[in-house]
């Protein structure tokens, strides 16, 4: 499992979806339609957060492991990220709210006004995982259910969730580093090798797909062109409106300061 990326998962899953996805015509790409297909954008903004995520985990100590899109499910469903380390273990439910408004009082979740079931989900995560591994390891501290917000445009907490941590990526590091000490060296050991083992976890549904993060960052490089051609093709059109504009504007101020002075005494 040690060797599976973040958004593995979801990056197959996106894949799976453009492939009966229309390919953009010439037009489309000079004018910088978007390659996603409708069902696709859920998925792609899913792998960016996960990604993301998994980029800062990266950076934690040596004596702390990630684990990401690990099977928990029989219709395909996964973890995002399970990680262990000194200050215990952790599921990590990661959610792309780019630019959107988080609230959250004790059982509620709210995007940008809106309930969501990312609290009740993250603890079932952590239900599931914890039974999983204490099949092996009876004794094994409970997993911790996380909600890690990618670049929310603000995060409100009027209520602590009873059970699960819910925090910006930017702050999850050191969060997860403030923990306190709940697992020894060879507890870590034991726990990391459990987790690292398929036998642990459900089959995959579908069979892995071939270099998936390669065909990724293919994509997503298309998508950021084509989001930079229509930015570029809407200021265009400001501009274009805007050069109008001025072209249309002296003259009729001409016209304008004309019938007014016409009407005035001068020397």
């Amino acid at each position: 499992m040690g060797d599976q990326h973040a958004a593995r998962s979801v990056i197959e899953e996106l894949l799976r979806q453009q492939s009966t996805t229309p390919k953009r015509t010439g037009l489309g790409r000079f004018f910088g339609v978007s390659p996603l297909g409708l069902d696709s954008v859920s998925w792609y903004l899913g792998a960016k957060g996960e990604l993301a995520v998994g980029q800062i985990l990266a950076t934690l100590p040596p004596e702390w492991t990630a684990f990401h899109a690990v099977p928990i499910g029989k219709k395909g469903a996964d973890i995002d990220h399970v990680v262990i380390g000194p200050g215990g273990l952790f599921t990590l439910n990661t959610k792309n709210h780019r630019g959107k408004g988080v609230w959250v009082a004790g059982t509620t979740l709210m995007i940008s006004g809106h309930r969501v079931p990312h609290l009740r989900n993250a603890e079932h995560e952590a239900d599931r995982v914890t039974r999983l591994l204490r099949e092996r390891m009876p004794r094994l501290a409970a997993a911790q259910p996380v909600i890690a917000l990618v670049d929310p445009k603000s995060l409100t907490i009027k209520k602590t969730p009873e059970r699960v941590k819910v925090i910006t990526a930017a702050g999850l590091r050191r969060w997860l580093l403030a923990q306190p000490l709940v697992f020894g060296a060879a507890e870590l050991a034991e726990v990391a090798a459990i987790i690292d083992d398929p036998a642990t976890w459900p089959t995959p549904v579908f069979p892995p797909t071939e270099q998936p993060l390669a065909a990724f960052r293919a994509l997503d490089a298309e998508v950021r062109q084509a989001h930079a051609r229509s930015t570029l093709w809407k200021l265009s059109g400001i501009g274009a409106s805007a050069a109008a504009a001025l072209m249309v504007v002296p003259p009729l101020l001409t016209v304008l300061i004309n019938a007014y002075l016409g009407g005035v005494d001068t020397p």
